[in-house]
């Protein structure tokens, strides 16, 4: 087997090969031997001829692919079409919308879309764990900017000034060693006020922990933890009493929104949000590295049409 690809361009090189895409699947996936997704069983037969696995065992729809039970299950397109845009999207610092990646490897740009979102699911990373040492805390409001709308648009969707009419979203970052880096996690909230952003600082952060806010009331009466704040109308940086990582990530996260996908609808964004604090969060590790972890993540994750257009929820379809 060829060495596994560290670049874009051995990346398209390598998984332009069927037989690579497999095995490169088949080791993060099943590192110790194929089972059945279904049942559990080891006993399966690779059809070749099918691309495909037949589970000995007794049971309804015995033969299973590669994206049986993963985010691209029902998927019509190649798994090197596949593994392309999500190489692309895990390793471009500010994104890749999907005009480009429909350009790129040659598919719709609502299959696009459809793909980008699936991936993006896969890079949701759930954890228990709490975040300890210091601690930054911040929020933040995303939405149009008024001045860049026409005027037909901006009289239906602004009807106020500063956060109103915009998304509110919550971060908190752990800050890390230089050879480990800082980690952040990012949750839209309904709104600013006290008891939403410290239900949340609570939920993510061990008490007993240093934390590090602006001057907002909202943050007001935890005594639980170390909290400094930092009033920004007087100065910016007391020591380490300060915000900037968590600044310095909004700045990333709103040149991708506003210069890469120009235009994100307020129910979608937690999944853009997800993506930009899983490269964060990985930065230091090589492109491979990166590629590496989120294809591990892709088993046991499911993003239909319907779910994501909102035909099965309360969200009204869009596919900005």
């Amino acid at each position: 087997m060829e060495q596994e690809p560290r670049t874009l361009q051995e990346a398209i090189v390598y998984f332009s090969d069927p037989v690579n895409c497999r095995d490169y699947l088949v080791a993060r996936r099943w590192p110790d031997g194929v089972t059945c997704p279904r049942c559990g069983s080891k006993d399966v037969l690779f059809l070749e001829k099918y691309n495909r696995w037949h589970c000995r065992a007794k049971h309804d729809a015995p033969q299973f692919t590669l994206k049986t039970g993963t985010i691209m299950e029902d998927s019509p397109i190649g798994l090197d079409k596949w593994l392309m845009a999500m190489w692309q999207i895990v390793n471009s610092k500010n994104g890749i919308s999907s005009c480009e990646v429909h350009r790129a490897i040659g598919i719709t740009q609502k299959s696009a879309w459809f793909l980008d979102h699936r991936i993006r699911f896969a890079l949701t990373m759930g954890t228990i764990n709490k975040f300890s040492g210091q601690i930054e805390a911040d929020e933040t409001f995303i939405g149009g900017r008024a001045r860049n709308m026409h005027s037909e648009k901006r009289a239906r969707k602004i009807s106020g000034t500063g956060g109103k009419d915009k998304t509110a979203v919550m971060g908190i970052l752990e800050r890390g060693s230089k050879a480990t880096g800082s980690r952040v996690r990012t949750k839209v909230v309904d709104n600013t006020k006290k008891k939403t952003l410290q239900s949340e600082v609570r939920e993510h952060v061990l008490a007993g922990s240093a934390l590090f806010t602006d001057s907002l009331k909202s943050y007001e009466g935890m005594a639980e933890f170390q909290h400094e704040v930092v009033d920004h109308a007087v100065e910016y940086v007391r020591g380490e009493v300060h915000t900037n990582g968590l600044e310095n990530f909004w700045s990333l996260v709103k040149r991708g929104l506003n210069g890469t996908y120009v235009s994100v609808e307020p129910f979608h964004l937690f999944r853009y949000l997800d993506e930009q604090a899983f490269r964060y969060n990985n930065r230091k590790m090589e492109d491979g590295e990166r590629f590496d972890i989120a294809v591990r993540h892709i088993v046991g994750k499911r993003l239909t049409w319907d779910r994501l257009t909102g035909k099965m929820a309360d969200n009204p379809p869009s596919v900005n």
